[in-house]
């Protein structure tokens, strides 16, 4: 681990599309993300209908009802599903989006979708000109083909969005309101995410600041002038970065911001801390605002443990022979024990022993503590382990008797812990949950030199917002990274 030292990189500008033909562009993806999910209901059901007469994996037909028998119950099929996707907001194209969260609700919609038109056809079209018989096999089949071919449709409009987004063909015009630190790291951020979809036309600030440019956007004046900053520049969204307005003030902004269909985004005030979903609560009717609810507790720690036990039996009982070959692999490529056991810090502050396959020399600690990229430290062997995450696997160990979760925010030596206590806000409620192997922190990116202070807003909202899906998705995640390679910043 190393510390990190922060740049800021000058926004670069590309000619974007006007609003004008943004718009366009938009209209048409939401026109074509429809049609490909018809086009790919319709090939579902055409892959149903042959794969019951082609595959053994149910009983093959003597004979095959004609397609045409069917398309009532295509278009019924086809139907439902769309809707449901409507009422499930998955028309609604969003900035960014979890391809795991998507696919959940695809599951869901779709199988809901199917059910409902496996009933509705034998209730309304029983007895009429439409009746015709649904098999079963089919039934499966369809509903199969329906989800890995929206899935499909969904990756291919997705991939053509971000590259749309990428040639600013469908960027929206942001003006970003302040010239503080909130603003820069706003700025950073879209710098460095060109698929958000932004095109950053400038800054605005107070009337006692200066102007000219700040990271290489344009301040172009003052708070004062901002409904004719809107119209001159066709602004779409404003974020107002200013965290230490006055009550007063952010309601004034607001006001200048609201010209016609203009999105008015607020960076947090008293929440920038606050790392949980804000949710609204009331007593009597009376609203209150809770922005601080542990998510991990009672029944569900029972469940984590639950999943924690079993996947650390089943990962220590099927790897086994791999972690045996590896231990005699490090013996053979450098002098020392296999394993290297250090103590951490886990759940409410106490400390226990990692383990972790050696992937330094002997005499790494007297060397130095914070691991940086291409250390001379790390051996041959250990290079290759700490790319692929490997050298974490012992720790299935650890999970195993209760010291570690297989997710969570990840350990710290005490002494690298007793200094970022007094350093970052709230970093000892991280250790209200055990220790992971891998976490939300993790699957993002941030390891190795990275920034302890983002790291730690990452694993207070994991802490505020656990549940099992989530765990889930990040094992997921993390054994796809792993095995795609993409494991940024592990070295």
């Amino acid at each position: 681990m190393a510390r990190s030292t922060s740049t800021q990189p000058a926004v670069n500008f590309v000619k974007p599309a006007t609003p004008e033909q943004s718009n366009r562009y938009k209209a048409f993806l939401s026109v074509l993300l429809l049609l490909l999910d018809g086009v790919m209901l319709l090939l579902a059901f055409l892959f149903g209908y042959y794969a019951r007469e082609l595959l053994p994996f149910f009983s093959q037909p003597d004979v095959q009802p004609p397609l045409i028998q069917f398309v009532p119950v295509i278009v019924l099929h086809g139907g439902t599903i769309i809707v449901l996707l409507y009422l499930n907001r998955l028309y609604h194209q969003r900035r960014t989006f979890s391809r795991f969260d998507q696919g959940r609700s695809i599951i869901a919609v779709v199988t809901l979708g199917a059910l409902l038109t496996n009933g509705v056809q034998e209730l309304v079209f029983r007895n009429t000109f439409f009746e015709t018989t649904y098999p079963r096999s089919m039934f499966f089949y369809v509903w199969f083909a329906s989800l890995l071919f929206i899935v499909v449709g969904r990756e291919f409009h997705r991939t053509l969005t971000l590259f749309m987004r990428r040639k600013k063909l469908i960027n929206d015009n942001l003006m970003v309101v302040g010239t503080g630190n909130a603003a820069r790291d706003i700025l950073k951020i879209i710098e460095n995410s060109p698929d958000l979809g932004y095109n950053v036309v400038g800054v605005v600030n107070s009337p006692d600041q200066h102007q000219g440019k700040m990271l290489g956007v344009p301040v172009l004046g003052n708070y004062w002038e901002l409904p004719s900053l809107i119209e001159s520049y066709q602004v779409a969204q404003i974020i107002i970065a200013v965290p230490d307005a006055k009550r007063e003030q952010l309601v004034e902004l607001v006001t200048l911001s609201q010209r016609s269909s203009v999105d008015v985004k607020i960076y947090p005030d008293i929440f920038a801390y606050m790392a949980g979903d804000l949710n609204l609560d009331d007593i009597s009717g009376t609203p209150l605002l809770t922005v601080r609810d542990i998510a991990l507790r009672g029944w569900k720690l029972s469940l984590k443990r639950g999943l924690d036990v079993i996947g650390a039996a089943f990962g220590l009982i099927f790897l086994s022979p791999l972690m045996l070959l590896t231990a005699a692999f490090i013996r053979w490529d450098s002098k020392g024990p296999s394993f290297f056991v250090q103590e951490r810090m886990g759940l409410d502050g106490r400390p226990f022993p990692m383990i972790k396959f050696r992937s330094m020399r002997p005499d790494a600690e007297l060397l130095g503590d914070w691991t940086e990229e291409n250390d001379p430290r790390v051996t041959k062997m250990g290079r290759l382990m700490r790319r692929t995450n490997w050298d974490e696997i012992p720790q299935l160990i650890n999970v195993f008797l209760g010291q570690m979760s297989l997710v969570g925010p990840r350990p710290e030596q005490s002494k690298y812990v007793n200094e970022f206590r007094t350093q970052i806000p709230r970093y000892m409620e991280r250790h209200r949950e055990k220790a992971g192997m891998t976490g939300w922190a993790q699957v993002h990116g941030l390891r190795g030199d990275t920034s302890i202070p983002e790291r730690t807003t990452y694993d207070l909202w994991y802490v505020e917002n656990w549940s099992l899906w989530l765990d889930i998705k990040i094992i997921a995640l993390t054994v796809i990274q792993t095995l795609s390679g993409n494991n940024k910043n592990a070295y």
